[in-house]
């Protein structure tokens, strides 16, 4: 038996009045997922606990990857850090360091429109150099992404991340609490470091936005799971582009699979993705795909580009891994959001999300498709995210 976990994050989103009422995924041409809802099983499924600290990607994946996140929340920080491979001792804080746009007081960007990685590594090793020291560390990630280490820093500091103040006062969102003159020396320290760069004047004279500020968030200290080669005695991998999944892969007992023009938005290799699970599928029994640009593109508040990402997922994805798994007999998929990110408040939400259930030994014929609606309108509302990969490798009903 194979099995594949395919992650749209942040797909599911709320009805539109632009769209008369439907929701991005409703108005999305998916003919992929609506064949696996048609002859699986739909319902909805809580990744975001009441209780948890916050309704992110690392609570959400967590919670897909069967790990309670009330329990076991580290914040994003030392997921990051597994995956780039930065080792943390016990009372080290590692914290998720974003490349932004400030103007003036405003958060104009939180992702510097999109650094590419190699233009972003130049900037990390800049800041390295002029701001690192006395415990405190820079690593380069992918894109906007990046890590900042501070060696038996102090744990308790309130940030705030960049993503949900798109557009808001800076002063408005700086850090608080234990460790926050430090922070908020670091994030002040890079902006004549930034500024006066050759890269972002070069940006700049190109017309795109300069990387000209620092910004914490997601911090924690690293946490230790159970993997799930010691809780199902399965041999699995992990694709996505993004750092805060492979951090969380790897320590789930999974192995990471680099696919070249793998960025985590639109112009992301996903056919390649699709490919590399089929391949890993050759000697592994499960494949993991997470696929960030939905999530992007509701950050952004664009519409367009969200229909484009679930589009994008539908016939590049979820497409070609069907027609792929036949090769390999019995199969099971298990497709869903991490979260809900609505465009309508750009930033992650904690109602429940749809997913799939599907399984080739046994199918169905429900006529589903697959959208927030009809998932809501099924027998299988509000399970609790945790129980859904012991559900898919069981087989239960």
């Amino acid at each position: 038996m194979k099995y594949v976990i395919l992650v749209g994050d942040g797909m599911a989103d709320r009805p539109m009045e632009a769209l008369q009422g439907r929701t991005p995924l409703e108005v999305a041409a998916t003919p992929n997922l609506d064949a696996l809802a048609s002859r699986g099983k739909i319902g909805t499924a809580v990744t975001i606990p009441e209780d948890a600290p916050e309704a992110g990607s690392d609570t959400g994946n967590m919670s897909i990857l069967g790990y309670d996140p009330l329990q076991n929340a580290c914040g994003r920080g030392p997921l990051e850090a597994a995956n780039i491979g930065v080792a943390l001792g016990p009372d080290d804080v590692a914290y998720r360091c974003n490349l932004v746009t400030r103007q003036d007081d405003v958060m104009a960007d939180y992702s510097a429109g999109h650094i590419g990685s190699d233009e972003a590594r130049v900037l990390i090793e800049t800041v390295q150099a002029e701001l690192g020291g006395d415990g405190i560390e820079f690593y380069a990630g992918v894109s906007y992404r990046h890590l900042m280490v501070w060696r038996k820093g102090p744990m308790g500091a309130q940030c705030f991340p960049p993503h949900d103040f798109s557009g808001g006062s800076l002063a408005e969102h700086w850090p608080a609490g234990p460790g926050m003159e430090v922070l908020g020396r670091l994030i002040q320290a890079s902006w004549p470091l930034l500024d006066k760069h050759p890269l972002n004047r070069s940006r700049i004279a190109r017309g795109e936005l300069p990387a000209n500020s620092l910004w914490f968030w997601g911090q924690g200290r690293p946490p230790k799971l159970q993997t799930i080669p010691e809780r199902f005695g399965l041999q699995g991998v992990v694709i996505s582009a993004v750092d805060l999944i492979n951090g969380l892969g790897r320590l789930a007992g999974l192995t990471p699979v680099r696919v070249p023009g793998a960025t985590g938005y639109l112009d992301s290799n996903l056919a390649g993705k699709a490919a590399a699970a089929l391949a890993a599928l050759a000697d592994h029994d499960l494949a993991y795909v997470h696929v960030e640009a939905p999530d992007e593109a509701s950050h952004e508040g664009s519409l367009e580009n969200k229909i484009k990402a679930i589009e994008l997922f539908d016939r590049e994805v979820v497409g070609p891994i069907i027609n792929g798994l036949g090769s390999y007999g019995p199969h099971r998929i298990l497709v869903m959001p991490d979260h809900a990110t609505p465009i309508e408040v750009k930033t992650h939400t904690r109602e429940p999300v749809p997913f799939i259930l599907y399984d080739s030994q046994r199918l169905r014929r429900s006529g589903q498709v697959f959208s927030e609606r009809s998932a809501e309108a099924s027998e299988k509302t509000g399970l609790k995210g945790t129980d859904l990969i012991a559900i898919l490798i069981k087989g239960e009903d």
